[in-house]
């Protein structure tokens, strides 16, 4: 099993210690690509489909909110992915 299909099924568990590495790693395996706005505002952005998921990058702690993990799922079985 590779390292993105092991994050992916973490994440479908929606553990409390998620990180943003993490998260970019499954991301990145679907193709999403990551775009920064102000702040910690940043966006993946699917080139091919349009789909876009934006989140505020966690500080100092990179770990996931809760909300952001289930909106990452969310979006992810929307599109077909989960």
């Amino acid at each position: 099993m590779s390292q993105q299909a092991k994050l992916l099924e973490r994440l479908k568990r929606k553990p409390k210690d998620f990180t943003w590495g993490e998260l970019e790693t499954v991301l990145e395996g679907f193709g999403y690509q990551q775009e920064r706005g102000s702040g910690s505002r940043r966006k993946f952005i699917h080139p091919e489909t349009g789909a876009m998921i934006s989140l505020h990058e966690p500080h100092p702690r990179k770990v996931l909110k809760a909300y952001q993990i289930r909106d990452v799922v969310d979006h992810l079985r929307e599109e077909g992915y989960l």
